[in-house]
């Protein structure tokens, strides 16, 4: 049964009007990259609560969430106008098979998000088992506008830390930005654009997670089973590793 420790807001960084990273100082948290809580605040109406994914990678001292305002969201909204100090609750133990003990070994590991669907995959480049696991990472993110590209410092330091092994290849559908692709994800796929662009291939040799709108993964997971690619499953360990919930 889960249980809610109190934390303390550190920091509420806002990348632009829609969308923030929170930091909570929360005592003796573990949790394994990929995994995800839930935060709640208590409000005159009730509690409220919603699952978001860790950011910040296992043995930190503070956990991190990237999150994307809903104008009409009951938490969300909340959680943007929370400063430093303010108290709230996480919910421990961390959930989710979304991890990469659960992906079978592979010659590349393709990681393609959405929107704040980056967030897990932020958590896992910080560890060091992905690092020794896949030779050729690839780092997908789609976004609207450039202004949604967060945490692009922290990936070019992983880049910088691991040479040749980190592609960040960006996506931006509503914007002209030098070096990202712009069009949807499935489409890009089936044209080989983006294979081209990450110089990796898509194959049965690969491993692949989605993590983000359920449209895009949905769409991208039909494309890939008919490229020959099948759902990863303990029972039947396959190449598509697939988050679950919408954050």
């Amino acid at each position: 049964m889960a249980q809610w420790l109190s934390g303390i807001v550190t920091d509420n960084h806002h990348w632009h009007a829609n969308l923030f990273s929170i930091k909570v100082k929360v005592p003796n948290f573990d949790f394994i990259a990929g995994q995800f809580v839930r935060l709640a605040l208590d409000t005159p109406t009730g509690r409220v609560q919603r699952a978001y994914s860790l950011v910040n990678s296992p043995g930190t001292n503070e956990q991190e969430f990237l999150v994307s305002t809903v104008a009409d969201g009951s938490l969300s909204p909340l959680l943007q106008q929370l400063k430093m100090g303010d108290n709230i609750e996480v919910s421990q133990p961390a959930s989710g098979f979304f991890i990469l003990d659960e992906v079978p070994d592979g010659n590349n590991l393709w990681l393609i998000s959405s929107g704040t669907g980056i967030g897990p995959y932020l958590s896992m480049l910080g560890t060091h088992g992905i690092w020794q696991r896949f030779k050729h990472i690839v780092l997908v993110h789609t976004v609207r506008t450039v202004a949604d590209l967060a945490y692009r410092e922290y990936i070019h330091n992983c880049q910088r830390q691991y040479p040749g092994q980190l592609y960040y290849q960006p996506i931006v559908t509503r914007e002209a930005h030098s070096g990202a692709l712009d069009r949807r994800i499935p489409e890009l796929i089936q044209t080989n654009e983006l294979q081209h662009a990450c110089a990796q291939t898509l194959d049965e040799q690969s491993q692949i997670m989605l993590c983000g709108n359920p449209q895009m993964i949905t769409e991208t997971r039909t494309l890939l089973e008919t490229m020959g690619l099948k759902k990863n499953l303990r029972r039947a360990p396959g190449n598509i590793t697939v988050e679950q919930y919408w954050k």
